[in-house]
């Protein structure tokens, strides 16, 4: 009899770890890499906040997954990407030779050759990824208005002007946000609520 009574709490107890594991990966978050977390936290933003930006910005399918890709360049509107720091280094070399760096945008964050041209030495510096998540976490911090939204700053770091532009970056980088949060539609349906009140 105490034999059942036993068996059966570990029955109900492991019934009770599943369902809750269950729900946990229904609603999982995913978990940006230590070096987005050390980046965010220097800069005083949150990590998930930068993932989601890195994964707009330099995103590609890799073993069926989104992942973020250092050596990204943007250049005039068409991505390429390298297999190398220094394949990339090499492309970009070639890039400031055909376009002018307001052009031309690098790495994880896509960091602007011109508009940021204060924060680097050496346009290749910016194919460092923990450089470029520096930066990039360094600009987002800028464009935060304490008490504001994050989405409001995502648009601006996309472009401080503001406008379609960056509603549009807002709306695309929420879908990120949300799946790297484990959320579903309330971060979208919270920046199109921002976007039809401005």
């Amino acid at each position: 009899m105490a034999t059942a009574a036993v068996t059966a709490a570990r029955t109900l107890r492991a019934l009770a770890l599943a369902a809750g594991l269950l729900a946990a990966v229904a609603h999982a978050q995913e978990i940006p890499p230590p070096a987005y977390q050390l980046a965010a936290q220097r800069a005083g933003i949150p990590p998930a906040v930068l993932y989601a930006v890195a994964l707009q910005e330099s995103g590609i399918r890799r073993s069926g997954r989104l992942v973020p890709w250092p050596w990204t360049l943007n250049v005039a509107g068409q991505s390429h990407r390298y297999a190398t720091r220094a394949d990339a280094c090499t492309g970009l070399q070639q890039a400031l030779r055909a376009a002018p760096g307001t052009r031309i945008d690098v790495g994880l964050g896509q960091i602007n050759l011109g508009y940021q041209q204060q924060r680097y030495a050496r346009p290749c510096d910016l194919l460092d990824p923990y450089d470029n998540l520096r930066i990039a976490a360094e600009i987002l911090q800028e464009q935060y208005v304490p008490g504001e939204d994050w989405l409001l700053a995502i648009g601006r770091y996309h472009r401080p002007a503001g406008g379609e532009p960056a509603a549009r970056y807002r709306r695309s980088v929420s879908r990120h946000l949300a799946r790297v949060q484990g959320t579903r539609a309330t971060v979208t349906a919270l920046a199109q609520r921002q976007e039809t009140s401005r």
